[in-house]
């Protein structure tokens, strides 16, 4: 099965129309971040989802951790879909889904080495899905993606293989590495940020590379 493809770091209306006429599966909206590119306003996220067309997920990207607090996040941008940055305490997924029926859940799990198997493993049940990254949450200022950085693929094969439920593989994907980060971790879906851009820019003739390179 050909892996979706998730465009990340949309900033504007346009960008999001480009990302969709060239065939992505999903588009990330990215709020308020500890570090890393691509937040815009909750407003200007709201705006975009509203009209993503139907067969197109929009994500919200949050660093929040309060289940109460993401709630109230989500009920200001109206995705279809929150991706959960950073670690949630024990219970908060099954919070979340209480207060939140119907919108999807999916974790990031950073691979930062042997215990992203363990969290993956234990927090995949509470999940529609997971999508692996090369942040480290354990900074200072904490790196919850957006890095450009590739991670270790095999270890993401093994949370892959370990896990039921779709998984999504980020960290430094462009247009040269995709089909080999496909053909090695078999993501049902891929998610990138700056390999499609330049000068800060959603960038359509990268964009069509990669879109063709992840489809071949």
């Amino acid at each position: 099965m050909r892996a979706r493809v998730k465009i990340c770091c949309i900033s504007s209306l346009e960008e999001a129309r480009l990302a969709v006429a060239h065939g992505a599966a999903a588009l990330g909206l990215v709020s308020a971040m500890p570090s890393g590119p691509g937040v815009i306003a909750e407003d200007e996220i709201a705006r975009i989802a509203a009209v993503v067309p139907p067969g197109v997920d929009s994500f919200l990207l949050t660093s929040l951790r309060e289940p109460d607090a993401i709630a109230a996040q989500h009920a200001r941008c109206r995705t279809t879909t929150i991706q959960l940055c950073d670690a949630l305490a024990d219970g908060a997924h099954a919070e979340l889904r209480r207060a939140l029926p119907g919108v999807r859940l999916v974790q990031v799990v950073h691979v930062t080495g042997e215990a992203s198997l363990d969290e993956a493993r234990a927090v995949a049940p509470h999940v529609d899905a997971l999508l692996v990254d090369s942040g480290n949450p354990s900074l200072a200022v904490k790196q919850l993606g957006g890095t450009g950085r590739v991670h270790d693929w095999a270890l993401s094969r093994r949370i892959r293989d370990a896990v039921d439920k779709p998984l999504f593989l980020a960290g430094g994907l462009d247009e040269h590495n995709v089909a080999e980060a496909i053909r090695r971790v078999a993501p049902f879906g891929v998610d990138l940020c700056s390999g499609v851009r330049a000068g800060g820019r959603l960038d359509e003739p990268r964009l069509a590379r990669f879109m063709r390179a992840a489809a071949g």
